[in-house]
Parts: structure tokens; C-alpha cells; sequence
């Protein structure tokens, strides 16, 4: 995983805006209807490289293929794995938002409820096509060296945050649930980072989840959960190398009150149990922007790696570069310069067809963190 040795380097979630001729692909293909495998695999090949040049333009170093294969961060794993059916089960809504119903049936009506069927497991969880992720990496791999990208990122979903979010039918608890995820993701990490790039294990459930699934436990209850999703997540990795894989921590990528959002410093301890290396955090919106001082606070392994998110990614303002200069050295002084690279709070398109920023802003959000990564630079290695 390169570091921040002579300027300070940037980066992302990974979801970028996805365009329409790439979302009715893949919806398309979720329904089932009108879908054209080869016509996929064409326009899948030429939205990465796409994604890829742009992001190189607007000024990041360390890019993703914007997921533009999957419908979501973590429901795309319904076409590689059995035991996943479709069904019609009530979501788990935020806690947050049913404290403002009139605020959450008016988001419902913008189109932030996601509109992709829902996966339910119902049989057992196994590998059933390794195909999709064997041309994602290759996508990916050609995009970077295309691009002239620093380095390449791929996403994918941790053993938690599935479990969490995908009701469980079949296994008999929610440990042998996390087993089965575990045994299967291990596949799917080892690949990704056999092939050259960096690993992202997407862990939203280790915040999010407090106000969505535990949302009527106590923290305690919580707590406990997570650490269970955490040694599952380890499991998979144990044969991947941690200065290959960085985590993302996510609280919900939703512009709301978040007023039910579990403070950071009730589960830091258990965020850094993890194995990657690098951990990506928000950092940027009014919520948890403060939080800076939990991780100056803490006891991080000298080995950790910081990507606070310096940009909001529901939000429509572009963060000024002094700006985003002012966090990024915030976190330089925690952890010194060149264990710090400059990311976002969440990605732009975490699932297909929305998005809060417009595409042209997600861009210019991106070139200005680029520039305060410049403006950062100049102080901190004059």
C-alpha cells in the first residue's frame, strides 16, 4: 500500500456516480429481464475506464473502478454466491429518521430508499461464480495502467456488513452465519489482492449498524456483535497481508439527523482489532467532523494508516481547499504526514441510480481535494 512519503497522497471511498447507460445494466440484470450478459461485460469494460480517467483528471492518486459492476455495496454478492433469494421482507429503517417521519417520507420521495431487490440467505452460502470478480479485477487492472493511477482499489464487502443488513433464514445463529460469509469473502479478498491491488473491505456495519439492526439493543449488545464481525472479517484475511487492505467505518451514507449514530469512541477499539492497515473514517460532516480528537486520543498501532474522509459526500458544497488543507494536517499532527492520505466520508454512488452529489460536483469535490492535499503538502514537508 503506497504512503504519504513526499506529498500527501489521495484517495476515496470507491462508489462513484454511475451513468445511466450503466445503471439499467444493472438493473437489468438484477430484475432478470432484458439482460444481456455480453453487452454487460462491454459496457461494464468501458464505464471502468471511464472512471478511472476521471478520476486521474480531477487529481486522485489511488483510484477505484467506481463500482460500477454492482448494484450496491454489499447485495452485489447475491450473483457470486448461493444460498441468497429475493424476497419481500421489511427493511430495517434508521432510527434517526423515524424520529422525523415527515423528513424521512420526504427523502423516500427524492429517491434516497434504495430500489434494488433485497437478498434474504435461505440456503447455503457457497461460491457459485467467480466470473464477475475475475472481470472486475481484470477491468480494473487495465484501467490503472491506462490511467497512470498511483495505485488501484477494489471494494468488497466484509463478512459483517452482509450479515447485518441480509436477513438470515437459514443457519441456526448469527455465528455460523458470519462463518459461512467468512469462509466464502476469503476467496474473494485473496484474488483481489493476488492480483496486485488493494484490498477495501466496506464495514459499515460496525457503525451503522448500531442504529439500523441493534437499534433497539442496548450498546453493550452491540459492542458484542462487532467484535464478532471483526474476528470474522480477521478469518478471512489471514491470508492477505495487512499493508494490502484497508477498512471503510460508516455511519450512513444519508444526509438526516443521525442523532442515534454510535459515537466513535465506543467502538475505536474495536475498529483497530481489525487487520487492515489503513482505516478510512468520516471525518468531514457536521456529525462527526469533532471526532478528530478520539483518534488523538488513542492508542493507534504504529503500523495504522489514517484516511479520514475530508469532503461530505451528501452534500452539494465544494469544501473550500484551505479547508480540506485545515483536516488533512489536523490528522498529520496525530499520526505524523506520511501515515495519512486524504479520502472522502462515504462514496458518491453508494448504490445505483442515486446519488445526494451531482456527478459534475462529485468531480470538483475530488479536485479540490486534491488541491488541499497540495496546499497540505507545502506546509508539512517545507
Amino acid at each position: 500500500m503506497k504512503q504519504s512519503t513526499e506529498r500527501i497522497l489521495t484517495t476515496h471511498v470507491g462508489s462513484m456516480p454511475r451513468p445511466q447507460y450503466v445503471v439499467d445494466q444493472l438493473f437489468a440484470q438484477d430484475k432478470g429481464e432484458g439482460y444481456d450478459p455480453s453487452e454487460f461485460d462491454r459496457v461494464m469494460t468501458q464505464a471502468v475506464e471511464e472512471v478511472a480517467q476521471k478520476q486521474v483528471a480531477a487529481g486522485v492518486d489511488i483510484i477505484s473502478d467506481g463500482e460500477m459492476s454492482k448494484i450496491s455495496y454489499a447485495t452485489y454478492i447475491r450473483h457470486r454466491l448461493t444460498g441468497f433469494e429475493i424476497a419481500e421482507v421489511p427493511r430495517a429503517t434508521p432510527k434517526d429518521l423515524d424520529d422525523f417521519p415527515a423528513f424521512k417520507k420526504r427523502l423516500a420521495e427524492q429517491g434516497g430508499t434504495p430500489k434494488y431487490h433485497r437478498p434474504v440467505v435461505r440456503g447455503e452460502i457457497k461460491i457459485k461464480d467467480l466470473e464477475p470478480l475475475e472481470k472486475d479485477i481484470a477491468n480494473m487492472k487495465t484501467a490503472v495502467a491506462a490511467s497512470g493511477a498511483q495505485e488501484g482499489f477494489m471494494n468488497a464487502a466484509s463478512p459483517g456488513v452482509i450479515a447485518v443488513f441480509q436477513p438470515n433464514e437459514y443457519y441456526t445463529n448469527d455465528e455460523d452465519y458470519l462463518q459461512a460469509l467468512a469462509e466464502v469473502m476469503k476467496v474473494e479478498y485473496e484474488k483481489i489482492t493476488e492480483a496486485g491491488l488493494i484490498l477495501q473491505v466496506d464495514c459499515p456495519d460496525l457503525a451503522m449498524g448500531r442504529h439500523i439492526r441493534f437499534r433497539d439493543d442496548d450498546t453493550a449488545t452491540f459492542k458484542k456483535a462487532a467484535q464478532r464481525q471483526v474476528e470474522a472479517l480477521n478469518y478471512a484475511l489471514q491470508n492477505v497481508p495487512a499493508d494490502r487492505v484497508r477498512m471503510h467505518l460508516c455511519w450512513g451514507n444519508y444526509e438526516g439527523p443521525h442523532t442515534h449514530d454510535v459515537d466513535l469512541d465506543e467502538i475505536i477499539d474495536i475498529v483497530l482489532s481489525a487487520k487492515p492497515q489503513a482505516v478510512q473514517f468520516e471525518g468531514a460532516n457536521p456529525r462527526h467532523a469533532h471526532e478528530w480528537q478520539i483518534w488523538a486520543e488513542a492508542d493507534i498501532p504504529d503500523d495504522k494508516i489514517l484516511v479520514p474522509g475530508v469532503l461530505d459526500t451528501t452534500t452539494n458544497f465544494v469544501e473550500h481547499p484551505d479547508l480540506v488543507a485545515e483536516r488533512i494536517e489536523r490528522y498529520a499532527n496525530i499520526v505524523g504526514k506520511e501515515r495519512v492520505l486524504a479520502g472522502t466520508d462515504c462514496g458518491f454512488g453508494t448504490f445505483a441510480g442515486f446519488g445526494a452529489v451531482h456527478p459534475d460536483i462529485a468531480y470538483a469535490k475530488l479536485e479540490s481535494l486534491a488541491e488541499g492535499a497540495r496546499r497540505a503538502s507545502q506546509k508539512l514537508w517545507s
